[in-house]
């Protein structure tokens, strides 16, 4: 699932969307209001984590925008601000939640899946299906076959990320930004030993492959029927 965090402590913004990340998430991390704006009315995110008081376009806006925008993607409000006359027009505005400043991560991250199965069932799909594998986003879970199949974060985030973008050739660089947040280097094998590594646990025990290398391009999830 792809979060957009909206914060213009830098150390904040950094340690959530670390923390995030390493919970199996796609984070985009914007520093001020303008470009939180931007990205929240232009992309697509399953849930917005919003500081309140940011530089050019404050969180009340932005919230407002989508709002208006009929976007009902879930928001959490992450601010200071912590009088009961914030916290009404918060969730006034469309605001799903309303976090206080100083907060424990543990308690942050139990609120986004939350809000994330709550949403699931209205906003966006529950699973993601192609063949007989299945991926469960509000639990983190995957299964093939109907047999559980155990992923580490970043392997569920790479493999859900394929599957999202199904028949679609996913360059190195991509996967790289996407899942591990940083620039590829080609003299790295990052990325292909994590692809081998959940090939193993995907495909090596099935005889219907998924995914597939595309040579010179990148990798793909697809059934061999549809290529």
């Amino acid at each position: 699932m792809k979060l957009l965090i909206v914060e213009d402590e830098i150390k904040t913004g950094e340690y959530l969307k670390q923390g995030l990340s390493e919970a199996g998430f796609i984070v985009d991390l914007a520093h001020n209001g303008l470009d939180g704006h931007h990205l929240a009315m232009t992309e697509t995110y399953d849930l917005l984590i919003l500081d309140v008081m940011l530089p050019d376009v404050d969180g009340w806006r932005i919230l407002k925008s989508l709002r208006e925008a009929s976007k009902e993607v879930p928001v959490l409000f992450l601010t200071a601000r912590d009088s009961i006359d914030d916290r009404v027009k918060g969730l006034e505005l469309g605001a799903d939640d309303y976090l206080v400043k100083p907060f424990v991560f543990a308690e942050l991250l139990a609120r986004v899946r939350t809000l994330l199965r709550r949403g699931a069932n209205h906003t966006a799909e529950l699973n993601l299906r192609i063949a007989d594998l299945e991926l469960d986003l509000a639990r983190r879970r995957v299964s093939r076959g109907g047999k559980r199949i155990h992923l580490t974060a970043k392997e569920f985030a790479l493999l859900e990320l394929m599957v999202r973008r199904q028949g679609e050739v996913l360059p190195r660089s991509l996967i790289a930004s996407q899942v591990w947040d940083m620039n590829f280097d080609s003299d790295s094998n990052v990325i292909d030993v994590a692809i081998r590594r959940l090939r193993a646990k995907i495909d090596d025990d099935f005889a219907l492959k998924l995914i597939q290398t595309v040579r010179g391009m990148g990798y793909m999830i697809d059934t061999p029927d549809t290529t």
